[in-house]
């Protein structure tokens, strides 16, 4: 693809907007480590919304939709539709006990639940294992689609788009490490306005392209006949007869994934970044708004201006080796030489974001639950700050070599869905059942690491066909969630005193402390359970109400989509009128 001097100017231009950006917040940044990590707990709900779900429109991400399209349809999004459940479950069931608990981390979680040398085993070891091994393989394979959108665009070799790649990531390192959270926060919110704008430009120049929806839909029902038994590319809904994804396999997708599987952005309960900016908003209402919020544009709102680029690309670029590839094709051939400069820009804005919040991220994990927990635990902020820079140093080098070992972002995807299988329950109860310890997590990890390994080793099970997919995850599962169900009951619960100073601090339902909540009679129980579910099933219904009703509206199926859509809609009146019954006054410290 051609860039002009122009195009180049609007690359440069968007580069130094960041790292102005990143010296405006230097001073507040190094002050403090909850100034760098959280931003001080100052943020507003849309702020930090908007940053989540920045952080998750990657420059993989519309590649790896691409893929999924590609092999199964439009359904075939269901490996990440999947987890609306879960995610519409944090917002009502856990952001405001997140933001009650007052840790930097979700890591450091686990001595204020826990306690002894289980609870600093598990808070020592998450740390390392996820802040290095498993934040670099997401950087790795943000990493690797940046690496293929570089090496189509500028015509360059692997090393060559390597090296710039590495170069990107010591500017986005730069900036995190001078602003912190605040930073990263305001960049996210910039970059987010240029990735949307880019991705429905793209979206409308590449149906165009293909003469129109209706020619389009035409088209790839040719498409569709020459597939097999492979169902529909236009349907939501799998063909559960279909050799992508037989019943089993969606099956295990709907009703097994979405809670049981620790997955990065969708964490059971939430975790991770979506954790993070939980604790930095400024109380317990902007937490559960922006959860709320991140959840309806990251599901409900982003999804189809990738959708419709990838279904033209089975149209423009047939047959393709790598089908992920086949985004940046329709871009390269299709997108007004006006615009390019833009569309460059846009996928280093979706790069950056993601690499600007892991690294921050997995800096705040090596340093405040790790380095000041085990290694220096009283030394000044100032030391503290200089240390997590340090650590987004070596995140950023590690990160790179990890790049080399990708084959599919897609594939990656899955490796992290199946190894953390089983898991996801144990982190859901910890909060709503006093008997879970620390010995219940410690177990759940070991155990589905081990059974997913051996499963792939030894069974020889694929992650890439999906019956096996579907079996490596029930067996997983099944025999977690029985190993740390076991330990529970094997070993002693946590000391009296720790879970009552746990409950008075975070305040749970009652229903599962009860044994506890009797020790603690100052405390108003908490009774709004049967409110939280019915916020939870009518959020849902907002998510897949308004998905698929954009969708058929987009594909021109107007009463079906116009029916979805009032579905969804009114699923959100139902939240907004719970919430206003129940007064914001209970969502708020």
């Amino acid at each position: 693809m051609q860039l002009t001097p122009l195009d180049w100017t609007v690359v440069a231009l968007y580069f130094a907007f960041n790292i102005g950006i990143g010296f405006y917040y230097k001073s507040r940044a190094g002050s403090s480590v909850n100034e760098f990590f959280l931003s001080g707990r100052n943020v507003p709900w849309w702020l930090a919304g908007t940053s989540m779900v920045a952080t998750t429109f990657a420059a993989d991400t519309p590649l790896a939709v691409t893929g999924m399209v590609a092999k199964g349809g439009i359904a075939g999004n269901w490996l990440w539709w999947c987890f609306v459940a879960s995610g519409m479950m944090t917002v009502f069931f856990y952001a405001r006990l997140w933001r009650r608990s007052g840790v930097m981390t979700d890591i450091e979680f686990s001595e204020i639940r826990y306690s002894g040398r289980p609870a600093a085993f598990l808070r020592g070891f998450r740390a390392l294992y996820l802040g290095i091994p498993i934040n670099c393989i997401i950087l790795g394979w943000v990493n690797k689609a940046m690496v293929d959108i570089l090496m189509l665009i500028l015509g360059v070799t692997k090393l060559q788009a390597l090296a710039i790649v590495i170069g990107m990531i010591v500017l986005t390192a730069g900036i995190s490490t001078l602003s912190g959270l605040w930073g990263v926060l305001v960049t996210d919110m910039f970059q987010f306005v240029i990735k949307m704008s880019m991705v429905i430009a793209l979206a409308v120049f590449a149906v165009q392209a293909v003469g129109g929806i209706d020619q389009m839909k035409v088209k790839l029902l040719a498409i569709d006949a020459t597939r097999g038994n492979q169902g529909s590319v236009l349907s939501f809904i799998p063909d559960l007869d279909s050799a992508w994804m037989p019943m089993i396999t969606f099956f295990v997708y709907i009703s097994l994934n979405w809670w049981a599987t620790w997955y990065p952005g969708a964490e059971p309960g939430g975790g991770g970044y979506i954790a993070q900016r939980m604790f930095c908003a400024k109380d317990e209402k902007n937490s559960l708004l922006a959860t709320l919020w991140f959840n309806i544009a990251h599901y409900a709102v982003r999804p189809w201006p990738w959708i419709l680029v990838a279904l033209t690309s089975l149209i423009l670029f047939p047959g393709l080796k790598d089908p992920e590839t086949g985004y940046i094709r329709v871009m390269i051939a299709y997108l007004p030489p006006s615009l390019r400069g833009l569309m460059v820009a846009a996928f280093a804005a979706a790069y950056m974001s993601t690499i600007a919040t892991q690294l921050n991220w997995g800096a705040s994990y090596i340093v405040n639950d790790f380095y000041r927990r085990f290694l220096k635990p009283k030394a000044t902020d100032h030391h503290y700050v200089v240390v997590a820079q340090l650590a987004t140093i070596l995140l950023t080098f590690v990160s790179a070599g990890v790049t080399f070992y990708m084959d599919s972002i897609s594939g990656a995807w899955k490796l992290l869905i199946v190894t953390g299988a089983g898991t996801g329950s144990v982190l859901l109860f910890r909060w709503y059942w006093w008997r879970i310890n620390a010995w219940s997590e410690v177990s759940a990890m070991i155990s589905a690491f081990l059974v997913s390994v051996a499963l792939q080793v030894g069974f020889h099970f694929d992650t890439d066909k999906p019956v096996d997919f579907a079996y490596i995850m029930m067996i997983t599962v099944g025999i977690t969630t029985v190993v740390w169900l076991s330990t529970t009951f094997l070993t002693k619960p946590e000391p009296q005193d720790l879970l009552i100073a746990f409950y008075r601090r975070t305040r749970p339902s009652f229903l599962g402390w009860q044994p506890i909540a009797r020790l603690a009679p100052d405390v108003k129980p908490s009774r709004d359970g049967l409110s939280n579910l019915l916020d939870w099933i009518s959020g849902c219904v907002l998510i897949y109400g308004v998905l698929f009703g954009v969708g058929k509206l987009l594909l021109h199926e107007t009463t079906i989509g116009l029916s979805l859509l009032a579905l969804g809609l009114l699923g959100g009146v139902v939240i907004y009128w719970d919430l206003n019954r129940r007064g914001w006054s209970s969502v708020v410290d």
